[in-house]
């Protein structure tokens, strides 16, 4: 009678505790919040001044303006749109594809309002975290069609390929749909952002073409100091981007900024030492190049990999991004201006899986379920799931990108006339310049 006591004594007061801790796991942390709103911060600094700074320095004077008009155009935009039905048709719902529309105009969002996708934080907050992921992604299309994109059109694009491709992998990722349902692992973005971003780029520089005089002209970046600055932003931006990921001011948010910060140097090296070796100087624009490489390519691995594991990526993304813009550029002769698919589109589907690879099941395990295990932890299938999931963002992308496009050029031309490339988009689009 006393050992049945003593364990049911023992039954009830871990169901008191596990009460407990769900009750918890569902209320509003201050300190979680506060960590929140500073990697929101973060991530919208990465597009603007960031990426307005990092494509600016990268391309001829006469097109300053205009490229970074579109990260700011990008910003306001998508944000407005993500409020409309962006965020709930990611982020609600328990459709295998899709989303719904409960969230529409943040219907029903209240001040203490959670998301059972972020428990610690008020759905609010998680929405705007989220919101800055969507700004930067469609921005950063924008980099392989620099100097010959009509705005109209970009903006035209912007709006159809967030709702048709963005948060439909968004949702399947990250919102509960088949991806993420099947095992597929994305900690920050190697599907949702850079592969999207990279293979969406890659299309519409072929759809739209060559620049004016490219290969035969000096196409040579105005200002690479204002890349540099940018690289910087965009570097400590990521901390929030992959930091921030954790959802909360936890340990796995320090891991995942330890490994993200170590990928980036790793990544800058790697360029660095194969530019020296190959061209017999180390460029600036290769080291930051290989910079925002092992940043990208880390991004999927980010929360699950232990920060030695970030060094070992970083010197994969290095050497991989190198070959695919240096190399496999001139061998498909495509015009990607700021080699938006070569860093992004192939350090995103290289570090995706490469996640499946090094994911050490330690940093996802929870009281609720096991960690996830890669490769090297004996788990073989974590990578095919990897592959699967490149494989759905390469196919879904392409198609849909090339679609939109095409829709898009029936109602504006994609591209400007020749005298406008020629004159600048700065003064041809928007009637200003640099002096």
């Amino acid at each position: 009678m006393t050992a049945f006591m003593r364990a049911a004594g023992a039954a009830l007061a871990i169901l008191i505790t596990t009460s407990t801790a769900s009750a918890q796991a569902s209320k509003i942390d201050a300190a979680d919040t506060a960590w929140m709103i500073v990697a929101t911060a973060l991530v919208l600094m990465m597009t603007i001044p960031g990426l307005a700074l990092f494509y600016a320095g990268m391309v001829r004077k006469k097109n300053i303006l205009s490229t970074m008009a579109q990260s700011f155009a990008a910003t306001a935009l998508v944000s407005i749109l993500w409020v409309v039905a962006g965020y709930s048709l990611a982020f609600t719902g328990d459709g295998a594809f899709i989303g719904s529309l409960e969230r529409a105009f943040l219907a029903g969002m209240g001040m203490d309002s959670i998301s059972p996708l972020a428990k610690t934080i008020p759905e609010s907050l998680f929405m705007l975290y989220q919101m800055t992921f969507a700004i930067i992604t469609c921005a950063l299309v924008a980099g392989a069609v620099a100097d010959r994109m009509r705005f109209s059109a970009f903006l035209l694009f912007t709006v159809g390929w967030l709702f048709v491709v963005y948060v439909p992998l968004a949702h399947w990722v990250w919102g509960g749909g088949f991806l993420g349902s099947a095992g597929v692992i994305d900690f920050a973005g190697g599907t949702v952002v850079h592969i999207n971003a990279g293979i969406a780029g890659l299309v519409a520089a072929i759809v739209l073409g060559s620049r004016r005089g490219y290969g035969s002209e000096n196409l040579a970046p105005h200002d690479l100091s204002m890349a540099v600055v940018g690289t910087g932003l965009l570097w400590v931006g990521w901390f929030g981007f992959n930091g921030g990921s954790a959802l909360g001011a936890n340990s796995r948010a320090v891991m995942a900024i330890a490994s993200t910060h170590l990928a980036a140097c790793a990544g800058a090296l790697t360029w660095m030492a194969l530019e020296w070796y190959t061209r017999k100087k180390p460029s600036v624009l290769g080291i930051i190049s290989g910079a925002v490489a092992g940043l990208g390519t880390i991004t999927p691995a980010s929360g699950f990999v232990l920060p030695w594991h970030g060094i070992v990526i970083g010197l994969f993304a290095g050497a991989a991004c190198f070959w695919a813009c240096t190399v496999l550029k001139l061998w498909l002769r495509y015009d990607d201006s700021l080699d938006v698919f070569g860093v992004h589109g192939i350090g995103g589907a290289l570090g995706t899986l490469l996640a499946g690879v090094f994911a050490v099941s330690a940093l996802s395990a929870s009281p609720d379920a096991p960690g996830i295990a890669g490769l090297l932890e004996g788990n073989p299938q974590q990578l095919l799931l990897q592959l699967f999931g490149v494989a759905v963002t390469i196919t879904w992308c392409a198609v849909a990108t090339y679609a939109l496009l095409k829709i898009v050029n029936l109602l504006v031309e994609l591209r400007v006339k020749p005298e406008s490339e020629q004159v600048g988009l700065d003064i041809a689009l928007h009637g200003e310049a640099v002096q």
